[in-house]
């Protein structure tokens, strides 16, 4: 199993990225999945998350972000728009070992950097 995160870079506030994780060794379409992000000096925290046809999102982050998922593709997204200072972290994908949540991931990947400055 391995898990890729793409997308991140520098961008004013206002702006919008596209993250990717590219995944391999299982069926992305059977696990539940998920973003978290690491800011710097902070704790790691959830982001967003993905199963059978639902999503959850950080409250900070609803209605700016979007995550979804490309079965065929086998990666997974995180659409950030409107993005704020405040979501300057390292972002990292994250698979459960179910297709369900269980909250307790069991493969992460290594994380993409993404900033938000003027």
């Amino acid at each position: 199993v391995q898990l890729a995160e793409s997308g991140g870079g520098l961008v004013q506030p206002g702006g919008s990225l596209r993250l990717s994780c590219a995944t391999s060794g299982f069926d992305l379409n059977s696990y539940y999945m998920s973003w978290f992000r690491e800011a710097p000096g902070a704790e790691r925290e959830f982001v967003a998350s993905i199963g059978y046809g639902d999503t959850h999102y950080k409250n900070s982050v609803k209605g700016r972000f979007t995550i979804s998922r490309d079965n065929a593709k086998n990666t997974l997204y995180l659409q950030m728009n409107s993005l704020k200072p405040e979501d300057t972290a390292l972002y990292h994908c994250a698979k459960e070992p179910a297709s369900d949540y269980v909250g307790n991931y069991d493969y992460w990947g290594q994380g993409t950097q993404v900033t938000v400055s003027s």
